[in-house]
């Protein structure tokens, strides 16, 4: 099995699970704030896209129709993006944890 293969079946893996997360509601109205299921569904989202978009910049490199530079710009943002919502994932933990401790 090659990188691209393991790397788009890893993707469509986080979409399926995004979409399993999220059941489908209706459009927010004006005025009203997203609730933070819909935020992490929207990053989660963005992270894959910006996976897929290295990756394919990674295939044109291979191919020789993309930049070096141009690749290793969109594997740094896919690698910020990554980390980014790791450290949420974890301080959103440390919260619950924090919350758990707490004296009824």
């Amino acid at each position: 099995m090659s990188t691209p293969s393991i790397a788009s079946n890893a993707y469509q893996m986080v979409q399926r699970l995004a979409g399993q997360a999220m059941p489908a509601e209706p459009p927010l109205e004006a005025g009203s704030r997203p609730d933070f299921g819909q935020m992490v569904h929207q990053a989660v989202e963005s992270v894959v896209d910006k996976g897929q978009a290295a990756d394919q910049k990674a295939i044109g490199l291979v191919e020789g129709k993309a930049d070096v530079v141009d690749v290793v710009t969109a594997i740094a943002e896919t690698e910020v993006a990554l980390e980014t919502m790791v450290t949420v994932r974890d301080r959103v933990i440390s919260a619950y944890e924090e919350i758990m401790r707490m004296p009824i």
